[in-house]
């Protein structure tokens, strides 16, 4: 049996790498708290198929729902074996047509023949078309009490908003590369396999995270190298560069050795060149988490890499492909700051001896006429509001945006101001001055007031009006207060 059937795992704590989910489902099934429907989504093999099948298990085993199946009942027996009548398991790649659903969902109808749930595990559910979803949305969110759907898939973004919102999605992560040596070194030792640790390692980075993978490629090398794994022997299996010489390419390169690389190169033309692009990305992402290499190097080395990538799709000769990405990174290496070329400038041209030519002075406007100019745009306007301004105001200077005049205006230039300073005169000011002139007003000086020259005396008028009030005065004594006195003028 291969090694991939052989230690799949059969009980939850046989599952590696997904810590968090593990325990999610067996605290809901402790504490009886079961949804209807689970979606398992993750990179291939992560568990997602494997959870399910345990799970599954659990919610049928014979001594209750349990996170620890017994696995001596029938059901435990017959789901350990793949053929309990009631964990139907469907491949939605192969059976993704709406009639597939129809089939499934006529089956929801009937209740479990031998164990307590129908459970449906269906895998690769992305796969199934839009109508097959739209057919299983009502089903999924209402199904029979005795009905639980577990759906696994490698992409959840391509499934409608509408099957995630009726299900609990739990994410599969990434396992650790670490995690999986570790794995395999346990299932070599009860295999009695001698092996070397670096080959174990290359093994892991070339399975990307997949446990499946990795137990794939351990039968292989198990095979190839007759019982006991070496790295060479799995460099060979593999078809990769071994991690030395990927060492010595850079080794080379920084040297700027172009004769070393030259021979390297000989040596891995016949590779395959995608492999090779790998190996050298897995170095750089070593030497970047270590902090072996500069950001700035490192970058200028991933953009050389993408070209590359790019080259590969117009031409076949890996000698010359290879050539040229090692020698751009040559030249990677070098410093290319700005001060650096600056000096190099320096060193190579003498910099007192550059004159600048003689430039033409650039005077400035002069305020005043900038002022007769702003007169005569007010004219082009309103021809008495421009003849007001120019007889009311009185240029003074223009220095720092700051335009200073002196003000006369009388009453009406000054209604006149009033009204069309905001909508005329301050536009025009912008236009001829600059936006953000600010204007300093000095307002005119008060006339000095003229004396009254005294009026020359009238001696004998005086004296009449004296005597006149004076005649007045006795009438009234005499004649009483209210008597009407009618005076008469000299003619």
């Amino acid at each position: 049996m291969v090694l991939a059937l052989k230690y799949r795992p059969k009980r939850f704590e046989e599952i590696i790498g997904q810590d968090a989910i593990v325990k999610t489902l067996r605290n809901s099934l402790d504490n009886n708290r079961i949804a209807h429907a689970y979606l398992f989504s993750g990179l291939r093999g992560s568990g997602k198929t494997t959870t399910a099948r345990i799970f599954a298990k659990a919610l049928q085993c014979d001594k209750g729902v349990s996170s620890d199946p017994c696995e001596t009942c029938e059901n435990c027996v017959l789901a350990n074996e793949n053929r309990h009548m009631d964990i139907i398991e469907m491949d939605a790649a192969s059976n993704r047509k709406i009639e597939d659903i129809r089939e499934l969902i006529e089956h929801t109808k009937y209740k479990p023949s031998i164990g307590r749930y129908k459970i449906f595990i269906i895998d690769e559910v992305h796969m199934l078309t839009n109508e097959a979803f739209n057919a299983l949305l009502k089903t999924l969110e209402e199904p029979p009490e005795y009905v639980k759907f577990i759906m696994a898939t490698t992409d959840p973004l391509k499934l409608p908003a509408t099957i995630l919102s009726r299900v609990q999605h739990f994410r599969f992560n990434k396992i650790p590369e670490r995690t999986i040596e570790n794995y395999l070194q346990k299932v070599l030792i009860n295999e009695n396999i001698h092996f070397e640790d670096e080959a174990l390692r290359l093994i892991v980075k070339a399975a990307k995270g997949s446990v499946r993978d990795s137990l794939t490629l351990l039968d292989q090398a198990i095979a190839y190298s007759g019982g006991e794994i070496t790295l060479d022997k799995v460099v060979d299996m593999l078809g990769v560069i071994n991690p030395e010489i990927i060492s010595d390419i850079f080794k080379a390169i920084f040297d700027g050795n172009k004769k070393v690389l030259l021979k390297i190169i000989n040596q891995i033309k016949d590779y395959d060149i995608e492999s090779i692009l790998d190996e050298i990305i897995l170095y750089l992402k070593e030497a970047m988490f270590t902090g072996s290499l500069p950001l700035i190097t490192m970058q200028r080395f991933f953009n050389i890499l993408s070209d590359t990538r790019e080259l590969i799709k117009y031409h076949s000769d890996n000698e010359f492909i290879l050539s040229l990405m090692f020698f751009r990174m040559i030249e990677a290496t070098k410093p290319h700051k700005i001060d650096d070329l600056i000096k190099n400038l320096e060193q190579k041209i003498d910099i007192n001896a550059y004159k600048p030519k003689n430039l033409p002075e650039i005077t400035k406007p002069d305020g005043e006429e900038l002022f007769k100019t702003l007169i005569n745009k007010i004219k082009e306007k309103d021809e008495d509001l421009g003849i007001c301004f120019e007889t009311s105001l009185k240029f003074i200077s223009f220095e720092n945006g700051i335009l200073k005049w002196e003000s006369c205006p009388d009453e009406e230039c000054k209604q006149m101001f009033r009204r069309f300073f905001s909508p005329v005169i301050r536009p025009l000011i912008n236009d001829v001055f600059g936006i953000g002139t600010q204007i300093e007003v000095i307002r005119c000086p008060k006339e000095p007031q003229k004396k009254e020259i005294p009026k020359p005396k009238q001696p004998q008028q005086n004296i009449l009006n004296n005597k006149s009030e004076d005649v007045i005065r006795k009438v009234r004594e005499i004649f009483g207060s209210d008597v009407k006195i009618t005076k008469i003028s000299d003619k």
